[in-house]
């Protein structure tokens, strides 16, 4: 075995099973424990991911949010265990890696545009729709039945 495979090894143990689905630009809420004294806590951190960086467990992501008109920024470790959630409460539309050009932006243009997410509705077949297109569309029709609508 190399270096690489034991390194690996230790690295499967630590790493999250299912780690947070997120990207840069999307705002997020972190859930995260706060140990102060005997007493533990959660306590839920929102801001703009505005980077992502490393591999691994190593894996680290930036959250920039304003508190006070004054910004702060903290950097978590994406498999860190004191990280109870993330929640993605909007996408933004974002043409670049990392945002650092947040920093100088004050006011309305602070903000991210959102990004859309299109649905498809139903396809018909020979509609000119990939296979794709067509098996998305089939699994949203199953998901909406599961859930008692109907279209």
């Amino acid at each position: 075995m190399s270096r690489n495979k034991f390194i690996e090894l230790v690295d499967a143990k630590y790493k999250h099973k299912d780690p947070p689905q997120f990207r840069v630009g999307d705002t997020v809420n972190m859930h995260i424990n706060i140990r102060e004294g005997d007493k533990q806590r959660v306590q839920v951190f929102n801001g703009v991911v505005i980077a992502r960086k490393g591999a691994g467990t190593g894996e680290t992501f930036t959250v920039r949010r304003i508190v006070a008109n004054e910004g702060v920024e903290r950097i978590f470790l994406l498999h860190s265990p004191s990280i109870v959630k993330v929640e993605v409460v909007r996408s933004g539309k974002v043409r670049r890696a990392k945002l650092y050009f947040l920093r100088d932006r004050v006011g309305k243009s602070r903000r991210l545009r959102e990004k859309r997410v299109r649905h498809t509705r139903g396809a018909a077949k020979g509609s000119g729709k990939s296979q794709a297109g067509l098996e998305r569309a089939k699994a949203g029709e199953q998901e909406r039945e599961l859930a008692g609508v109907q279209s």
